[in-house]
This record gives C-alpha cells, structure tokens and sequence, in this order.
C-alpha cells in the first residue's frame, strides 16, 4: 500500500463565472464530509477570473481545499497583454498551478521548453506545478504511447533540481479520452502512469519516483474512479467535466466510501 497522498483536482477550464465558481464550491463542500477529506488533497482549478472570489470563499470558511491555476507565464511580470504571472498566482494562495495541459500544448502550440519555463517560474514562487503528460491517439495507435509521455517528461523537467522534483505531481491524461467520454481502462492508466514513475526513477532516483503523485486525467466520472484509485500507480485524478457538477465531484473525492 503506498504513502503516498492521494490528491483529487478539479479542473474547470473555461467555465463559471465568479458567482458561479462560489456557488459550485459552496455545494461542493456540502455534499463532502469532513471524512472525505482526510488521507487526501482536494483542489480546484477556477479560471483566472474567479481565483479571488473562491480563494476569499475557503479562507473564510475554512475548507480543507486547495486553490489551483489553469496555467501561468513563465516570466515574472513584463508586456505581455492578457498573462498572468506566478509571483500573482502565488498572492492569491493558489498552491497548484496545471503546466503543460493537452489543451494549452494543442491549442497554443505550447512545447515541451515553454512547459519547462512555466514549471520552473511555479516552483521559483513556492507553488507545485501538475505537470500533464499524455498521447494521442494517433500515437497510441501507432504503439508509441510510452515514449512520447517519456519524451514529454525529459522536455518539460530538464534542468529541474533533486529539490525541485519533489515537490511535482505528474498527471497522466490521455489526449484522446479529454471530453471525449472514452476513458482509458484502468489497465491503460497503470501501465503509463507505471512508465512515468520509471521515467521519474531514470531520471531523479528511485526515492523521488517512488514519492511522487501521479494522476490519472481523461473522462474521469464517479463511475470509475475506484476502479483507477486501485491501481498500485495511480495517486489521484485530474478531473475536468465532472468536476463542474458538485455532485459529481463530491462522489469522486468521496470515492471512497
């Protein structure tokens, strides 16, 4: 049975409002118990827009949640029109910060350098980066699954310290099970989140590998995450539809119950 401590994220991606964002979280910790809570992390992701309002939310109600960003710029402050920084995520409380989601890769044409440069200024500002892996399908067809997520890692982690790497949590998300309602069998997760923790090893050590989170993202939904929580390296999941229903999300951080 591994120590390590499982960690559920809510990614919200381009939805809710401020107001909406209070409301989710509100019912959210309505339907969790203090129990579902204990032995694990819970996150939420909110768009850039409602960071403050939820952040003011759980500091002032005092929930066990912890605040998350979508992604950040990599450098500190500077003319970039419509980015936001980690020294300003960092002000909000935000604890961790997505680097390197298929989205962000596909759609912005972020490479594996930018990802390195983002994770690299989330851990300068003491924040933890969930650092997204995956392949296509086109790739898991062609059977190169295992080492374009190898390749993706090497990229995005060059240069990062024994310290640094301690602190990371890598999340395994398959690009053709994001919103798609496919998910990959529980099978298919361990065997690539079991290639990322030997990656990790080759890379940083058997002792960082074996201490590091590994989520599982793509289509998770309450009805199979104790099926992908019962994989020996699965640690947590990265949940993105789902989690914008508080009754869906309650029941994947309540999974075990």
């Amino acid at each position: 049975m591994s120590d390590r401590t499982p960690i559920i994220a809510g990614n919200w991606k381009m939805h809710r409002d401020h107001l909406e964002a209070i409301q989710l979280v509100q019912k959210l910790a309505y339907h969790l118990q203090a129990d579902d809570y204990e032995g694990q992390e819970v996150v939420v992701c909110p768009p850039f827009v409602s960071l403050r309002s939820v952040q003011t939310l759980l500091q002032s109600d005092k929930l066990p949640i912890a605040l998350g960003a979508q992604t950040c710029h990599a450098e500190d402050e500077g003319a970039f029109t419509g980015e936001t920084s980690a020294p300003m995520l960092a002000r909000l409380d935000v604890k961790y910060v997505i680097a390197g989601h298929s989205e962000r890769r596909a759609l912005f044409g972020e490479t594996d350098d930018v990802v390195n440069a983002k994770l690299k200024a989330i851990q300068r500002h003491g924040m933890r980066p969930i650092l997204c892996v995956g392949e296509t399908l086109e790739e898991r067809e062609a059977g190169r699954a295992v080492e374009v997520v190898v390749e993706q890692l090497r990229g995005s982690l060059a240069g990062v310290t024994l310290k640094d790497a301690a602190d990371l949590v890598v999340a395994y998300e398959p690009v053709w099970a994001i919103g798609t309602g496919r998910t990959a069998t529980s099978d298919d997760a361990q065997e690539l989140c079991s290639a990322v923790r030997g990656e990790l090893g080759e890379l940083f050590g058997q002792a960082i590998a074996a201490g590091t989170r590994i989520q599982y993202g793509g289509s998770v939904k309450p009805g199979n995450i104790r099926e992908l929580m019962g994989q020996p390296d699965v640690d947590g999941a990265l949940v993105g539809g789902a989690s914008l229903s508080s009754e869906d999300f309650a029941l994947i951080v309540a999974h075990r119950r």
